[in-house]
């Protein structure tokens, strides 16, 4: 299977004063298909998306790249591997399953969120607030449900 370039990453890479090469393609594709994707599942995707004999340092290259760009978004939530989207600038937040690592969007608190705001920015200018939900997704919490109890 081919590498299908679309004028909407060619642009975004050209926009991004970034070369336009297959690999970088590869990886926004594979980004794109899997949200909160960790770098196995990217370098998988990448590989059976056309690229098989990419490495997996090219792709930690390109991934870098892309996010030092602006392109993608890295996240890492405490005691995960590190996990990529291509979900930027809109200062979204995540939550997080405890039992399974399952990932999802949640867009930012609107309305009075003093938790949000720094209560002393010591002279900072603050452009992004990251907060991370933990709990439960629907699958771990009927799974637990259906467990019997001790």
């Amino acid at each position: 299977m081919e590498v299908q370039e679309t004028v909407d990453y060619t642009e975004q890479l050209r926009r991004a004063a970034l070369r336009v090469t297959r690999p970088r393609l590869a990886v926004m594709q594979a980004v794109d298909a899997h949200p909160h994707a960790d770098t196995d599942t990217i370098v998988s995707a990448v590989r059976s998306g056309g690229l098989p004999d990419v490495s997996r340092q090219a792709v930690y290259d390109v991934l870098g790249a892309l996010t030092e760009a602006g392109l993608v978004r890295r996240i890492q939530p405490s005691g995960s591997l590190a996990r990529y989207e291509s979900r930027v600038g809109d200062n979204h937040h995540h939550v997080v399953c405890r039992v399974c690592g399952a990932v999802e969007d949640v867009d930012c608190a609107i309305g009075e969120t003093p938790c949000l705001a720094a209560s002393d920015a010591h002279g900072y200018e603050v452009d992004e607030a990251e907060v991370i939900y933990w709990g439960l997704c629907p699958a771990c919490q009927s799974h637990q449900a259906s467990e019997p109890q001790p």
